[in-house]
């Protein structure tokens, strides 16, 4: 039977819209297990927001978390805008325009913060975090590079790039993925970063870039970037070859220029042509946003970035992805406008003097001793003491999170493997309740632990 045709469509309600298949509908098991494939039909949106928030309350909470470096507290007005503005693409800049100019605005600011000579000439732009702005900065160091071959007549078919055994993850990815050969300055006991004295040994005519952290993630410490830039300077001078500087700095790069104003390892530094920064760590920003900046145009080849005008309008692209959301930017925005400069020092400042105090009282307990103190970033690393019988930063970091606590343990990359840590970062939100309450835990934990082992067996 034909359906009959109307012109008038029926009026929906589609913040209460159901279909007839949306019942909760019974089961005969009362223990409903995980579900892993997808169901025939569809369910009350209630029943299943239940069902996803009982099995959430499985996860660890994320105030608790020691290990990440990543923002677990945001205004609850920042979080309002975030939500507001969930649903809108950031690549469709001609719709959102005013995001876009936030956008903007926003690598204004660091360009400023960071000491730009020239800040209207700066490139940049927002990412999903700092593993993909420390691509984009790898992928621009390697196309200057090939762009100064071509132009000499030589061969691009071996680039490398000099760094730290301690670099995040994120490098090692670009150099796999982006076929550049990664050179690791190896750790050595005492010192647990790149340094001067090392880095220029494994530098060559083929190197695209050296990257200085600043923040390693391993420790909490800075690398030199200015004697790092200084020990290429001599390299230069004595070989001709012109290596330029990447800064990771996907967290010191947004505490050291409010709390080591004196610091040099930014932009003022001729030799650094790119900087990359996590607006989801010391920028309050839940995850995922980064930030990638380079110095000037010429340190970002133009045949890098697209322009893409099939959104309507005309707009120039350079991620690794396209489409994300452009909630991320607003909260940054919003951060931004909301501390200013003096609110953001004295964010960061709280959570150093918190990591800082940490570090001493953690010292004071027998058998830690301190691998740094939490002077540079707000994250210290602390280690049992070499020779102690019958504890291990494993049964440690395993104890703690039996009260809650996610405090990370794991060794140092070879030659330094027989270092063991347990890393501790604080980030706001970590109050001196919870810093207490945590003492308090790692105290008892130890003793604990200690005991036992050393107890004779009841059996």
């Amino acid at each position: 039977m034909p359906i009959p045709h109307t012109d008038v469509m029926p009026a929906l309600d589609f913040d209460t819209l159901t279909t007839p298949h949306e019942r909760d509908r019974p089961t005969a098991d009362p223990l409903l297990p995980p579900v892993d494939e997808l169901p025939a039909s569809a369910s009350q949106p209630e029943a299943v927001c239940r069902r996803v928030r009982d099995e959430l309350m499985l996860d660890g909470n994320a105030r608790l978390n020691l290990a990440t470096f990543v923002t677990t507290w945001m205004e609850p007005q920042a979080r309002e805008l975030m939500a507001e503005t969930a649903e809108k693409n950031l690549a469709d800049r001609a719709e959102y325009p005013q995001i876009t100019a936030m956008e903007e605005r926003c690598v204004r600011m660091l360009a400023r913060l960071w000491h730009a000579p020239r800040p209207a000439e700066v490139r940049g732009c927002s990412t999903t975090g700092s593993s993909e702005a420390a691509m984009l900065g790898g992928l621009a160091l390697k196309r200057r590079w090939q762009d100064r071959r071509r132009a000499q007549g030589r061969d691009t078919e071996r680039p490398n790039i000099v760094m730290g055994s301690n670099v995040q993850v994120g490098w090692k990815k670009f150099a796999n993925y982006f076929e550049v050969e990664p050179r690791y300055v190896p750790m050595e006991p005492g010192r647990y970063h790149l340094t001067p004295d090392t880095l220029t040994a494994y530098c060559d005519d083929n190197t695209i870039g050296v990257v200085a952290v600043l923040g390693s993630t391993f420790d909490g410490s800075y690398e030199p970037v200015a004697d790092i830039c200084l020990a290429l300077d001599g390299y230069q001078a004595a070989t001709g070859t012109d290596i330029p500087v990447h800064v990771d700095g996907a967290s010191g790069a947004m505490v050291a220029p409010f709390l080591d104003p004196g610091l040099m390892w930014d932009f003022q530094l001729e030799r650094v042509a790119s900087i990359n920064t996590s607006g989801h760590k010391y920028g309050h920003v839940f995850p995922g946003l980064g930030w990638a900046l380079w110095r000037d145009a010429e340190a970002l080849p133009d045949d890098l970035v697209f322009e893409v005008d099939y959104l309507g309008g005309s707009s120039p692209s350079f991620t690794l992805n396209f489409s994300r959301p452009g909630a991320h930017v607003v909260a940054q925005y919003y951060s931004f406008l909301r501390y200013g400069f003096e609110g953001l020092r004295d964010l960061a400042a709280r959570s150093r003097t918190t990591a800082r105090a940490l570090a001493d009282r953690i010292a004071a307990i027998a058998p830690y001793e301190l691998v740094t103190d939490g002077s540079e970033l707000p994250a210290f690393a602390f280690r049992v003491a070499p020779g102690t019988e019958g504890l291990t930063v494993f049964d440690v970091s395993h104890a703690m999170r039996a009260r809650g606590w996610h405090l990370p343990a794991y060794t140092f990359p070879a030659p330094c493997q027989d270092v063991s840590v347990l890393r501790v970062v604080v980030r706001t939100g970590f109050t001196a309740e919870l810093a207490g309450m945590f003492v308090a835990d790692l105290t008892e934990v130890t003793r604990r632990l200690h005991t036992d082992r050393l107890s004779p067996s009841l059996s």
